[in-house]
């Protein structure tokens, strides 16, 4: 079996990450911000140089920063990998321009049966050694499980059995996927028709990290008021594939403890299980 369930806590090398503010207003645009009104929405996501507005940075953005390189957990058909989790937590606010070391370990391999589920965690800190924030991922491969392993928690996420506090969203560019993949995946099922059909796809999807990061844009501005210091943690798992020109509607619920949510196009999932933390 090419996964190898004793990888479970190796740790990979550590990592300079840099970015720039290019980088930021690339990722920026690449999660439809500016769309709703390029000159007076969003400006200190989108430009560097407009009047009395600093540029910030989406919290979202550590997704595409990498820092977790090195990690060997054994051998697989990267045509059956899904990317079916993302959480991020944030202990200090993302500059639009930085310098940071990062470092990966394998968390947990679990045996789904027909799957397996392998948590890849990347820790990252500043040039001084403090937490910066921490990404944690979730890759189900297929064809991978079956070895007799520990199949890991059961969700405890439960849907709120009343109409969303909140629902907060955005719509999509037809060519947001063209937009995104220039952050660095190149994956070409969200570029090449041909090759999206033969995955079974009509048409190239979008990212799911860009779903996601458009999910991060609604729930900075539903919740901390478009302020990326308030953003703390945000996590949940991808449900069903995104049409690039579709509209994301992040339904929320505030909960007393925590804040839950639920991406959706139209009645359809696309994000769910989500929770959200004020930092």
């Amino acid at each position: 079996m090419p996964i190898n369930p004793d990888a479970v806590g190796t740790v990979g090398p550590e990592n300079e990450i840099s970015w720039t503010s290019k980088d930021s207003l690339l990722y920026a645009l690449g999660v439809g911000a500016g769309q709703t009104d390029p000159t007076g929405f969003e400006l200190e996501f989108t430009t560097e140089n407009t009047s009395a507005t600093a540029q910030q940075a989406f919290p979202t953005q550590v997704v595409v920063l990498g820092g977790g390189g090195g990690v060997d957990f054994g051998d697989f058909n990267l045509a059956a990998l899904l990317h079916g989790e993302q959480h991020i937590t944030l202990h200090q606010t993302l500059p639009a321009e930085g310098t940071a070391i990062g470092q990966g370990r394998v968390a947990a391999i679990h045996d789904k049966g027909k799957a397996a589920l392998v948590v890849l965690e990347t820790d990252v800190r500043d040039t001084d050694g403090n937490p910066w924030w921490t990404t944690r991922s979730g890759l189900f491969i297929s064809g991978e499980g079956g070895w007799g392993g520990d199949r890991g928690p059961s969700a405890t996420w439960t849907l709120p059995d009343r109409a969303a506090d909140i629902v907060h969203g955005f719509d999509t560019r037809t060519d947001q996927a063209l937009l995104y993949r220039l952050n660095g995946d190149r994956n070409p099922l969200h570029s090449d028709p041909l090759f999206s059909s033969l995955a079974g796809f009509e048409t190239p999807i979008l990212h799911g990290l860009c779903t996601y990061g458009v999910s991060g844009r609604a729930l900075l501005h539903a919740l901390c008021d478009g302020d990326p210091d308030g953003f703390g943690s945000m996590g949940g798992r991808f449900k069903s594939p995104v049409i690039p020109g579709e509209r994301l509607d992040v339904h929320i619920w505030n909960e007393g403890d925590q804040v839950l949510f639920q991406t959706r196009v139209g009645d359809r999932v696309v994000f769910d299980s989500g929770v959200f933390a004020h930092r």
